[in-house]
Formats: C-alpha cells, structure tokens, sequence
C-alpha cells in the first residue's frame, strides 16, 4: 500500500488575487465528483469522477485509505464508467462536489480545492517523507494549517451533505 504524506491549509487569500498575483504556474483544473461507500475515524473506501475541465476526458476512480494524520496509507485505482454508476446509483448519496486546480508553486505542486457545496477552498501539498512534511515552511497565503481540523475533512463534509439529503416518507 502505499503512503500519502499530505498537509493542508486553509487559503488566506481569494484564489484569483493569488493566481493573479504570478505565485503558481497552472497545470489543470479537474471537476470532481466523490461518494464514499465506507467510513469510519481510520478508513475510507471511496469513488470519484474526474473531469479534465480542458479536454473534457473522463476518469473513475475507486481508493481505499486507512489511517489519519498527516500520513496514511491509501490505494487506488481506475475503475470503468459502468460499475462507478452502478456503485453510484446503488448508494443513492448526494457526492462532495469540487473543481481542483493543480499548479506549481516554487517547484512545488500543490492541489487547490474549491468546494461547491459551502465557502472553502484549500491548499494541499503531498510530500515524499514525513520529514520533509514538518520541515516546510508554507507562505502565508496558505493560510492556516488545517490538516488535524477533522471539520475540513472531506468526510466530514460528505456526511453533512448527507443529512441535508429529503428524507423519504
């Protein structure tokens, strides 16, 4: 399995002064689409759609990830349109909703994602070891470092949307 060593801020600066500014240097933009099938405090099982915003392909994702914190281990790979609906339309959730712009800063990729169901947007930076993770020095328009803020996590956000979700009669 392998392990992802990500941390994340809470953007201090709207996202257009920052791409204006010249500070990153953009690679993508994706629409995505995720719906989780299991969860609890130290796992996740999860699909997404992928949308590439500038040529319109499509990916389907399934991953698995277990543990919390800054590192955990997490698996995944592609699946077909066809069992992503079937899984989909078998869940019946309302999915977490977000475009992700992925761009360079300083040498550095970093995946800002903008969410539509409420105000936020968030930075994350993966890192190759721990080490380098807590040695990083982010710049202020970061913003403040959210990653053991349970309430930013995008379970906790899925699960929201959730109850919003018309019970039926």
């Amino acid at each position: 399995m392998a392990l992802e060593i990500e941390r994340k801020f809470l953007l201090s600066e709207p996202l257009d002064s920052v791409i204006g500014s010249g500070k990153l240097k953009i690679r993508s933009e994706q629409r995505i689409e995720q719906t989780y099938l299991a969860m609890d405090d130290t796992q996740e099982l999860r699909i997404r759609r992928i949308t590439d915003l500038a040529d319109g392909g499509v990916e389907y994702t399934h991953t698995f990830k277990r543990g919390s914190g800054m590192a955990r281990e997490e698996v995944e790979y592609s699946i077909s349109e066809s069992l992503y609906e079937q899984v989909f339309r078998a869940f019946d959730a309302i999915p977490l909703t977000k475009n992700r712009i992925t761009a360079e800063w300083e040498g550095l990729v970093v995946e800002i994602d903008i969410y539509d169901q409420l105000e936020l947007t968030v930075v994350e930076v993966e890192f190759g070891s721990e080490e380098e993770a807590n040695s990083f020095v982010p710049p202020s328009w970061f913003g403040r470092d959210i990653g053991a803020e349970k309430q930013y996590g995008n379970k906790t956000v899925w699960k929201s949307l959730q109850k919003k979700r018309p019970q039926e009669q």
